[in-house]
């Protein structure tokens, strides 16, 4: 494969800044996160490209343009409590910890989540502390948080999650049908949940236990 810091700076210039991403603390953050550590040794070569990726259980590895573009409307502050829905691979969870204090991460499949701890402790992260179960619960037991990222599309907003959510907080999240689906931007202001309908995009679903 390239030389993976040459890859990763043709990324962010290419993919992200050019195509409107300016938050200087995620690009900073997509600059650092080595995102080949993350997907499966057969598509090393492919770490770079802006495309989802497989990982195993029918999970993918984000389009990186589209990270960016979640990771840039939460707009995180260093000092943030953050609850993602959907380890996955462990990438998204590498860049929210470079962005916020605390990340507290869920994820359904235990061999993703185990594979997640392994290559995120290597990494030598200590800000994230990674679950295994049912992301559409949350973690009551560690709310309120400043802001959740769901890296999987639901049918309809979870409530457990916005309940979640301190006042002022934000959660990022697709929203739609398997072939449809939109990021949904929510603010809760006063204890209600403010929608923004955002881009396009298409995840893999949000799967319920309980379903």
């Amino acid at each position: 494969m390239p030389d993976p810091t040459t890859a990763r700076e043709l990324m962010v210039a290419s993919q992200l800044r050019a195509r409107g991403i300016s938050d200087m603390r995620v690009l900073d953050a997509m600059l650092r996160v080595p995102r080949h550590e993350f997907v499966p040794e057969d598509q090393r070569h492919r770490a770079y490209e802006d495309n989802a990726l497989p990982i195993g259980d029918g999970q993918t590895i984000s389009q990186p343009y589209v990270v960016a573009l979640m990771l840039d409307a939460l707009q995180l502050a260093s000092s943030d409590k953050v609850l993602e829905i959907g380890t996955g691979s462990g990438y998204v969870t590498a860049l929210l910890a470079e962005l916020a204090a605390q990340v507290f991460s869920v994820e359904r499949h235990p061999a993703l989540a185990n594979s997640a701890r392994d290559v995120l402790s290597a990494l030598g992260y200590s800000n994230i502390r990674v679950f295994t179960g049912d992301g559409t619960l949350g973690l009551p037991a560690v709310a309120p948080f400043d802001a959740i990222l769901v890296s999987a599309a639901a049918r309809a907003l979870p409530s457990a999650l916005l309940t979640q959510l301190r006042d002022g907080g934000r959660m990022m999240i697709p929203v739609g049908s398997p072939d449809s689906q939109q990021l949904h931007l929510i603010r809760i202001v006063n204890g209600q949940p403010v929608i923004s309908i955002r881009e396009l995009v298409r995840f893999v679903p949000l799967v319920s236990d309980h379903e």
